[in-house]
């Protein structure tokens, strides 16, 4: 709330974080949240280009298409993107957390990461299965790639990590390169 000439205004905690550009991607990573983060991250940098601005993470992950976006928009920005690990940073989340400029981690904080996963069923005609397979084939080259990047390791290392759920806990990740240090204070 803030008092004025004017009486007592309520305000939105997020209005007043996206004021210190400030922003959460909490929840799953899909289309909304994707429109969302973008939209931001788009405004933020046009109005001030060089001034970072700090994604804070608690997402159990989701689409790999719509974090890709997400991705794609943080690396396209040309202000520093700062990354704060609070709660977890799982699957599509942890590949987005990984890629800041400033990658920071509270001591409780886990990264997840993984090969992508085939939402749904699958069903259809064996050409159509094959397809599918190819699709999830080349998401997987794609995600190790930019894992690879953003943590020194080379793409096989992080092929052999992600072909089961692995689990880092703030220390590890820092260790893996996942992160870049632990914080206990904001």
């Amino acid at each position: 709330m803030r008092e004025s000439s004017q009486g007592i205004q309520t305000i939105p905690i997020r209005n007043e974080l996206f004021a210190r550009r400030e922003i959460q991607c909490d929840g799953i990573i899909d289309d909304g949240a994707t429109y969302s983060l973008c939209l931001q991250l788009r405004f933020l940098a046009s109005e001030d280009p060089d001034e970072p601005i700090t994604v804070f993470f608690n997402s159990p992950g989701g689409s790999v298409q719509s974090g890709l976006a997400i991705y794609d928009t943080m690396q396209a920005i040309s202000c520093p993107v700062r990354t704060v690990c609070v709660g977890m940073a799982a699957s599509m989340a942890a590949l987005l957390f990984v890629a800041g400029d400033e990658r920071l981690m509270m001591p409780h904080a886990r990264v997840m990461i993984h090969d992508p996963l085939i939402a749904g069923g699958v069903g259809g005609s064996a050409l159509e299965l094959a397809t599918v397979a190819n699709n999830i084939m080349r998401t997987r080259q794609i995600t190790a790639e930019v894992l690879a990047r953003h943590t020194g390791h080379t793409v096989e290392e992080v092929l052999a990590i992600t072909d089961h759920d692995a689990w880092f806990e703030a220390p590890e990740a820092v260790e893996w390169g996942l992160a870049d240090r632990v914080i206990s204070s904001l």
